[in-house]
C-alpha cells in the first residue's frame, strides 16, 4: 500500500534540507578564516615564492624549466603552496630541536610539505648583512618571540637537507602585538657570503602554535 505523502510532511522535509544547507554553508564559508594565519613574506620563504610566482599560472609547463625547485613541490603536493599561511604544529612547547628531526625543517617536519625539504636551486632573495623581515599574518595573532637563523658557511642549500647542526642563531626578538604586518631587522657579522637559508621560527602569542621555514636568500 502506497502512503500518502501530506504537505505538511512535505515542508518540514524541505525546512530541514534547507537547515542542512544552511549549516554547510556556514562551515564552508568561516573554513579558511579559521586556518588563516601567516608567512614571512620577505625574504620570501620556500612555499610563499612558489605561490606567487606561479599560483596563478600553477599548471603553465615553462615552470619545469623556469623553476624546478617550485615545480617539484607543486607535483608533489600543490595545497602546500596554496596553504603557504599554515605551515604550523601545535604543543611543542619550546622543544623545537628533539621534536623537529634534521632534514625536516624546511617543512616544519609537517609530512605534506615535505618537497620544501628538497636541497635543489630555489629561487633566492638578495639580503646584505642587515636585513629587513616581513611576517603577514593574516589572523593577526602577533609574536612570543622569533628564532632566526642562518646556514653556516660551507652549507651547501642545493645539495644538502637542513639540520640543526647546519645553523647559526643570529637574532631571538621579544615580543610583537598583534597586528597583520610585523617587521624587524636582523644583523649579521657580514661574514655570510652567497647562497645561504634564513631559517626562522615563529612563535605565536595566541596559543603554542610554532611555525618554521626556510627562506632562500643570497648575500651580496
Amino acid at each position: 500500500m502506497r502512503m500518502r505523502t501530506t504537505s505538511g510532511s512535505v515542508t518540514r522535509r524541505r525546512g530541514i534540507i534547507a537547515l542542512v544547507i544552511s549549516l554547510l554553508a556556514v562551515m564552508f564559508v568561516w573554513t579558511p578564516t579559521a586556518s588563516a594565519h601567516g608567512t614571512i613574506v620577505s625574504p620570501a620563504t620556500r612555499a610563499y615564492q612558489c605561490w606567487q610566482t606561479w599560483g596563478s599560472h600553477h599548471t603553465d609547463p615553462a615552470m619545469q624549466q623556469q623553476d624546478p625547485m617550485c615545480y617539484q613541490a607543486f607535483q608533489a603536493n600543490a595545497d602546500t603552496m596554496w596553504n603557504w599561511m599554515s605551515a604550523l604544529r601545535d604543543g611543542l612547547g619550546g622543544a623545537f630541536q628533539a621534536k623537529t628531526p634534521d632534514g625536516q625543517l624546511c617543512s616544519n617536519a609537517l609530512s605534506r610539505n615535505n618537497a620544501l625539504n628538497t636541497p635543489g636551486q630555489w629561487k633566492t632573495s638578495n639580503v646584505g648583512s642587515s636585513f629587513s623581515m616581513h611576517l603577514y599574518d593574516q589572523a593577526s595573532h602577533g609574536a612570543d618571540y622569533f628564532k632566526v637563523y642562518v646556514s653556516k658557511t660551507g652549507f651547501d642549500p642545493t645539495t644538502q637537507r637542513l639540520g640543526w647542526g647546519n645553523l647559526d642563531l643570529i637574532t631571538t626578538t621579544g615580543r610583537y602585538a598583534p597586528a597583520k604586518d610585523i617587521t624587524f631587522n636582523v644583523q649579521t657579522n657580514g661574514s655570510y657570503r652567497g647562497r645561504h637559508i634564513v631559517f626562522t621560527i615563529w612563535q605565536a602569542s595566541h596559543a603554542d602554535q610554532t611555525y618554521m621555514w626556510c627562506s632562500d636568500v643570497n648575500f651580496g
